[in-house]
């Protein structure tokens, strides 16, 4: 009769043990729907796990420069829409058009999941 309890208790832990990885990612809760445009000079390009970060500097319609970092979908994603680790460098003009960007108001974008359909103006010329 003991034995049940703590089987049960075992298969419990375990079960918890295994979700606990279901956790660590994130939503959309940080960010809010509004649709801009961001022109500037790539200043880093972040060919990591698990999001590919585009870093770069905007300059405002005041005059000052603000880097915004905007991030993507997996580098396996990104191979898919014919990105690589060196589709940028610093110095390279670019255009980002987003519909996600930080609640707090800090300069951060999330750019969507195919970011290859017209997303990303500069990358090869194409656009």
């Amino acid at each position: 009769m003991r034995n049940k309890p703590i089987r049960s208790f075992l298969v419990l832990a375990g079960l918890l043990a295994l979700s606990v990885p279901l956790l660590a990612h994130h939503g959309n809760a940080q960010y809010k729907d509004e649709k801009i445009t961001l022109k500037g000079t790539v200043t880093e390009w972040r060919w990591i796990n698990p999001h590919v970060f585009l870093k770069m500097d905007v300059k405002g319609d005041d005059g000052k420069v603000v880097n915004w970092t905007c991030e993507l979908v997996a580098p396996s994603n990104m191979i898919n829409f014919g990105f690589a680790g060196n589709s940028f460098k610093p110095g390279d003009q670019v255009t980002v058009i987003t519909t996600q960007v930080a609640k707090t108001g800090a300069p951060i974008a999330r750019l969507g999941y195919n970011p290859a359909q017209g997303l990303i103006r500069g990358w090869k010329d194409t656009k």
